[in-house]
């Protein structure tokens, strides 16, 4: 991306959500492509003030697609951000990867409930408590959160069948679950008006100057 292209964001949330292609991985076996099959993470960020999602990678919830996700991310940025995630592992050796001492960074740890079994296990297990930890940098205690990318998440779920819980509707390639994840957040910046914006994210990140119609993004997207 081009510097006059980059993002002039002051915050960005990161979050990672769950899906699967082919099979899920309990039933995986040792013939099947563990890289192409079974669990597969879109990590997603978001500027919680233009609602702008500059990255959404898809692959495993490992250390080398952390790595992409966060130099891709770091590549559409301007200037120096404060950065907020969960407490994935990965994220502090990716972050210093690509951004090295140029970031304020803080994870937002959440302690949860056992997990229901039975009736309800389906169900997201209820927070306890949470925890902010500054990781690197001078964060802002008060903006270390991950509440708006898990909001994010939702709309996600809500939008595209394939990453409801207990769907037939599951990806069965790969290449189907990146491309559905393409089209979803095209749309979502730039034909779709925020309900608190009353603008699309696009347009509020100084990345469009007008609103978009469905016939635009299909053509576009057919290019």
């Amino acid at each position: 991306m081009k510097a006059r292209e980059r993002l002039s964001s002051t915050r960005t949330e990161v979050d990672e959500i769950w899906g699967y292609v082919g099979k899920k991985q309990r039933h995986m076996t040792a013939l099947d492509d563990h890289r192409r099959l079974g669990d597969q993470y879109t990590f997603v960020a978001l500027d919680p003030e233009t609602k702008i999602v500059p990255a959404y990678p898809v692959g495993k919830r490992d250390l080398p697609t952390a790595t992409a996700f966060i130099t891709d991310l770091s590549e559409r940025l301007a200037n120096r951000v404060q950065l907020s995630s969960d407490a994935l592992a990965a994220y502090i050796e990716a972050t210093e990867r690509a951004f090295g001492a140029d970031v304020d960074y803080g994870q937002e740890v959440k302690f949860y409930e056992a997990e229901p079994v039975g009736r309800g296990r389906y169900s997201p297990p209820h927070v306890t408590s949470a925890q902010r930890i500054v990781i690197a940098g001078n964060p802002d205690p008060a903006f270390i959160s991950t509440s708006l990318i898990e909001r994010q998440n939702l709309t996600m779920r809500m939008s595209m069948r394939r990453f409801t819980r207990l769907t037939n509707a599951f990806s069965k390639k790969v290449e189907n679950l990146r491309a559905a994840g393409s089209l979803h957040f095209a749309h979502y910046k730039f034909v779709r008006v925020h309900r608190s914006l009353r603008v699309t994210p696009a347009m509020e990140a100084g990345v469009s100057d007008r609103l978009w119609s469905l016939d635009e993004l299909v053509e576009w997207t057919s290019n």
